[in-house]
């Protein structure tokens, strides 16, 4: 039964839509009705702004270290990965919004958080170069979801100090959770190949666009 019930809360914590709720308690807003019509963090920087938009990025990634966390505080054994994906699962199909919420990057990041820091800050790395190259957050979280999916496999091989072992479940994990923010960036995809996708005023792929457009 405990580990029902942690699951049950992972789930509930995932499914904590603090963009929502932080748009409409102070800014009387709801970003699902503006933008992209997301939850999660990239369309709250868009509609509400930057400082909002730190603030959901900090309680997003919270939600999936916390949630990872609940077996290890709790003494439950079974691999605290499972606990990441129940918080994920909220995340995109809260049942505090109807099913339907976020593409879950900042809470896989969480998840991972939890779960290895070095790997984590490994990550996290990995999307800010691909930010600062890019432009575009949607392009970022796609190739750095496929780059840490690899990274699962191999940096225990050649980096364990990163990552210190091959970890079967983590590397499932890593695969279909790549896959389904790909999937979940489908309609970003159609944007980036038609040169169309929002930019964010950082790197150097905006600084290009922004130079050809004086």
């Amino acid at each position: 039964m405990k580990i029902v019930f942690l699951f049950i809360l992972a789930y509930l914590l995932g499914s904590l839509q603090s963009g929502v709720w932080l748009g409409k308690i102070f800014f009387n807003k709801d970003i699902r009705q503006f933008g992209s019509g997301n939850t999660g963090t990239t369309n709250t920087f868009r509609v509400l702004g930057k400082k909002p938009g730190i603030a959901v990025l900090f309680l997003d990634i919270l939600k999936g270290t916390v949630a990872t966390s609940l077996p290890i505080w709790f003494g439950v054994s079974i691999n605290p990965l499972w606990f990441g994906v129940a918080a994920i699962l909220g995340h995109t199909f809260p049942i505090f919004g109807h099913f339907k919420g976020g593409k879950a990057v900042a809470t896989s990041a969480g998840m991972l958080l939890a779960y290895s820091p070095t790997f984590f800050i490994y990550s996290a790395s990995l999307f800010v170069i691909f930010l600062f190259l890019t432009s575009m957050v949607s392009l970022s979280s796609m190739l750095s979801a496929i780059i840490i999916t690899i990274s699962t496999i191999i940096l225990p091989l050649i980096a364990p100090f990163i990552l210190a072992k091959q970890d079967s479940l983590l590397i499932i994990l890593a695969i279909c959770i790549s896959t389904f923010i790909i999937f979940r960036h489908r309609e970003n995809i159609i944007r980036i190949k038609a040169g169309t996708e929002s930019l964010i005023p950082f790197g150097l792929y905006y600084k290009k666009k922004h130079n050809e457009a004086q």
